[in-house]
């Protein structure tokens, strides 16, 4: 039987804690309902019309749980987003991805 070396194990725990949110099965239609309080800034289905807010919708998947993540542990600055993730639990961070990524951005003009 191979030995696992401790530097293994470390990159294991690492990849589970990085990742663990990608394990949940997310689930769009509940990221739907979940994101009714997102829309006053970031507008229906993710495609805000506010130039001070970002469009959501046709984002990856990942980025957007790395965002909210980071929101969440303050690796992220921003008061507003701080305190509407706060309660946010790995499940519905996926979701809220999960239905953001499957929505279709607007083309943006500049």
């Amino acid at each position: 039987m191979k030995k696992i070396t401790m530097m293994t194990k470390l990159l294991m725990i690492a990849a589970a804690l990085t990742f663990g949110t990608l394990a949940y099965a997310a689930d769009p239609a509940a990221g739907k309902e979940k994101s009714k309080v997102c829309a006053a800034c970031h507008g229906e289905n993710g495609n805000s019309q506010a130039p001070d807010f970002p469009k959501l919708a046709g984002q990856h998947g990942d980025y957007l749980v790395r965002a909210l993540t980071d929101y969440k542990s303050g690796v992220r600055k921003n008061p507003i987003m701080a305190g509407q993730v706060a309660n946010l639990k790995r499940e519905d961070i996926a979701d809220l991805a999960a239905y953001y990524s499957s929505q279709q951005g607007l083309a943006t003009k500049y």
